[in-house]
């Protein structure tokens, strides 16, 4: 018979997934605000909403499945350590995709006007893969957390037809 959650372990992860997702946003208005001006990077959230907005909460999602992942079951955090490192990963890639294509807006004072260029118009494909790469931490994270289920389980069957 399964038993109900501990508060810890929805309360913590959904706490963790809302500071992700809010730091990510800082650093993307940080990048942008920096490299033009806060109302600049305001309207350039506005202006790629439908894609950052998505990304902050994959990313949130993310960092949520990852703290779920260290609070379950001590046995298998070497199996999951490995799983969410490769979640992480992802989910500094799918940042860097995100912000990449915002140092745009500074390479031409660097004289860097061709990599500008380049950043610029390929700024829609950048976040696509961010969010392509968001999705595919989240199924990684998932099928982790269904890993670690099944081994607790697993372990649990024999002890309760015993008892």
């Amino acid at each position: 018979m399964a038993s109900k959650p501990s508060k810890r372990y929805v309360v913590v992860p959904v706490a963790a997934g809302l500071l992700g997702a809010l730091f990510l946003a800082g650093v993307y208005l940080g990048i942008v605000s920096l490299a033009e001006s806060p109302e600049h990077a305001l309207d350039l959230f506005w202006e790629d909403r439908l894609f950052v907005i998505p990304i902050l909460i994959g990313f949130g999602i993310q960092a949520g499945l990852f703290v779920r992942l260290k609070l379950g079951p001590p046995a298998h955090m070497a199996a999951a350590g490995a799983t969410t490192a490769a979640g992480g990963g992802m989910s500094t890639a799918a940042m860097v995709a995100c912000c990449a294509h915002h140092v745009a807006d500074v390479l031409p004072v660097l004289g860097l006007s061709a990599a500008a260029a380049f950043l610029a118009q390929w700024k829609v494909p950048f976040l696509v893969i961010g969010l392509l790469m968001n999705l595919a931490g989240i199924l990684v994270m998932l099928r982790a957390l269904r890993r670690v289920r099944s081994h607790a389980e697993a372990r649990l069957a024999p002890a309760e037809a015993t008892a």
